[in-house]
């Protein structure tokens, strides 16, 4: 009588991605090579765990673009950028570099609609993690937004000569000051402005949820470039660099 020998074939446990390559090729704003990698766990407390979309440029560390202002590229000439001795909150040694180092890598496969929405579907993305969102042609953000069940975004980019208009419908437009917030709102912009601690909001405004009543972004949704003009106080280690009164209105 023959016995049950049992399956000999090993079974490959299928890999967790870590993320996806959404678009390599030149910025919109330079002509210098970038890519826009989404990253699919965050524990980012201010956010929660949205998708998270970086723009980072492909030939050089993003800490060293910055140093050396190559993040031009990414960023465009925006006043926060630290190569502008700005109040960017962003770390750029921590998440960008090791995003930078996993592509490099070759640790994020390109994204492939067919093979990979599921992984975005009932999700949440939040578009800029690091970089300027406007840096990336619109159609690729656009379609890929269209998998989630929202998202947040921001643009410094308004004032860019090849910024693509297309943009107000997704994203808010950042401002400095109160002025500049308006001049922008009659563009047709929803308006995300940077402020000091105990400036007044405008009558349109809103506080940051987060700020205001401790609300995840990934539970409010309000930064969507659609639904509310919204005011934040300055945070991070290099706030201090941050002056209203040192913004020209159509910086």
């Amino acid at each position: 009588m023959s016995k049950l020998l049992g399956s000999k074939i090993k079974v490959k446990p299928a890999s967790k991605e870590l993320g996806f390559v959404l678009y390599e090729g030149n910025s919109v704003l330079d002509e210098k090579p970038i890519a826009a990698i989404a990253t699919l766990s965050s524990s980012n407390v201010k956010t929660g765990n949205m998708v998270q979309v970086w723009i980072i440029r492909t030939d050089i560390n993003p800490v060293e673009a910055s140093k050396l202002g190559e993040d031009i590229s990414i960023c465009g000439n925006c006043i926060h950028r630290h190569y502008n001795k700005g109040a960017c909150y962003v770390n750029i040694g921590q998440a960008p570099n090791a995003v930078y180092k996993s592509y490099i890598a070759g640790k994020y496969p390109k994204f492939d609609y067919q093979l990979h929405s599921a992984h975005i579907n009932h999700r949440k993305i939040r578009f800029g993690s690091y970089g300027d969102p406007a840096a990336v042609p619109f159609e690729v953000l656009e379609k890929f937004s269209k998998l989630s069940l929202g998202h947040t975004a921001y643009t410094h980019q308004i004032n860019h000569r090849n910024f693509d208009m297309r943009f107000l419908e997704l994203c808010m437009v950042s401002a400095d000051s109160p002025k500049q917030a308006k001049k922008f709102q009659s563009l047709g912009a929803k308006t995300f402005r940077v402020a000091m601690e105990g400036d007044s909001l405008d009558n349109d405004e809103i506080e940051c949820k987060s700020d205001s009543d401790n609300v995840q972004c990934i539970d409010c949704g309000l930064c969507d470039g659609k639904s509310k003009n919204i005011a934040i106080t300055v945070h991070g280690s290099r706030s201090k660099n941050f002056k209203t009164n040192l913004i020209a209105v159509g910086a």
